[in-house]
């Protein structure tokens, strides 16, 4: 014991003050740490002068919206960035024409932050908030660490609107089954941006083979109608409302959109470049070719239906949370274009992780939270960055095996959790289950 120790002052029991004053006041002291760390990425983003380049690609299209322009002809920022997004979400974007680019910049790094605070305390509530700490003190706690992640750095870089979209979907799935509006977030994130509709696939399949054991056991139809379904029509009818949205307002963009834009995978960019972390990107610089092409397909669609398949099984044996990243993993996956920061999913991933460790005790604990920090620091660890990438000069296409390894580090993690939710559904003497009912979110993933 060092002399500071000697003569540092303890409270009654030994504790130390600062460290009685965090047990007494987590809340604050999580606040605390969440600001300064948010405060230290601010000012390290603006340091590094981030460009926001998909930020000014929204105020673009709502300029072009205003002026009756059309939406999938322009080409914005030097970097001539076309429109990719669905013409509804270019609607959404026509209030950033109000502002000024400082005052937008601004704003959107604030409201990103924000998100990123609502997605983990989302992310908590679906895996089951800890029973040692408040949630919210919970919350901006693993704020202050994830802000540090590769994706959700990526992502208020740029000015994205991944966490918005996360959030969206976590709103859902974390309510009763039963509430008439469960479905209206999934809805309006695949208005803004089409990946997020595997969402109501997952809900559509889970209420398919629940309605399919119902009818089997003897009830009725009515009884069969289970509240996946309705979410999923709820979800459904949502979209479809946004795209009427679209159509009402902006009929030409709209039918351009859904004739031709939507079929043009390559349209966002070279599918072999180290940003595109998808399955397609990922053999693409295994077999250093600029289009995989039937290869992808022959993976693809057995990742789809196996992930779907994961994902559907975890949520009827009562595991919403792992139900809900299998489901994540699975669409950023198979998307024929999955930038780095679409993986903003790592933020539920990891706090799934940690749940699973905080429920257990000895060598089962320590095994879940190695894999835990070992899922937090390969995300924050930006290793797909480490090997030669340069915009147009196609580096990705001669890759030694190590690089390879490293420019694809985002699909093995989707994989191996896959691999992970697989193993917890048919382990030895273990069952998906069949009969069992949707419960509220809030009690936790059921894990």
């Amino acid at each position: 014991m060092t002399a500071l120790e000697l003569e540092a002052p303890t409270e009654p029991g030994g504790a130390r003050p600062g460290r009685s004053l965090v047990r007494r006041y987590p809340t604050h002291a999580a606040a605390l740490a969440c600001l300064v760390s948010f405060t230290v990425f601010w000012v390290v983003q603006r340091l590094a002068h981030v460009t926001m380049l998909d930020l000014m690609v929204y105020r673009a299209e709502g300029f072009t919206v205003r002026n009756g322009e059309s939406l999938y002809d322009m080409v914005a920022t030097s970097a001539h960035l076309p429109n990719t997004y669905p013409p509804f979400a270019a609607l959404l974007f026509t209030p950033l024409t109000l502002l000024g680019v400082p005052e937008m910049r601004t704003l959107a790094t604030a409201g990103n932050l924000l998100l990123l605070v609502a997605v983990v305390h989302l992310s908590l509530r679906l895996a089951g908030r800890p029973r040692r700490l408040p949630r919210p003190a919970a919350a901006l706690a693993v704020s202050a660490l994830l802000v540090w992640c590769e994706p959700v750095w990526t992502t208020l870089r740029y000015g994205q609107i991944n966490l918005l979209l996360a959030a969206l979907v976590l709103w859902d799935l974390t309510r009763k089954d039963t509430h008439r509006l469960a479905g209206i977030g999934i809805g309006i994130a695949a208005g803004l941006k089409l990946t997020p509709a595997l969402f109501a696939v997952f809900l559509a399949v889970t209420g398919a083979v629940r309605a399919g054991q119902l009818l089997r056991s003897g009830a009725g139809a009515r009884a069969a109608w289970t509240p996946w379904l309705r979410q999923a029509a709820v979800a459904t009818g949502t979209f479809l409302a946004t795209a009427l949205l679209s159509a009402l307002a902006l009929p030409r963009d709209s039918h351009r959109f859904w004739t031709e834009i939507v079929f043009a995978a390559d349209r966002v960019g070279e599918v072999e470049i180290t940003a595109n972390q998808s399955l397609r990107g990922a053999l693409a610089r295994l077999l250093h070719t600029h289009d995989a092409g039937t290869a992808w397909i022959v993976v693809a669609v057995p990742a789809a239906a196996l992930g779907l398949a994961l994902a559907a099984g975890s949520l009827l044996r009562g595991q919403r949370a792992w139900g809900a990243v299998a489901c994540a993993a699975t669409a950023l996956l198979v998307s024929p274009i999955s930038w780095s920061h679409h993986w903003v999913w790592c933020v539920p991933m990891v706090i799934l992780l940690g749940s699973e460790a905080l429920r257990r005790s000895g060598t089962a604990a320590r095994r879940w939270w190695a894999a835990t920090v070992a899922l937090g620091l390969l995300f924050c660890s930006f290793a797909l960055w480490w090997v030669p990438h340069r915009w147009h000069h196609h580096e990705e296409l001669h890759q030694n095996g190590a690089q390879i390894l490293l420019s694809d580090v985002y699909p093995i993690a989707g994989l191996a959790l896959l691999a992970l939710t697989a193993a917890r559904l048919w382990r030895p003497g273990g069952r998906p289950a069949r009969n069992s009912e949707p419960r509220p979110a809030d009690t936790g993933s059921g894990t």
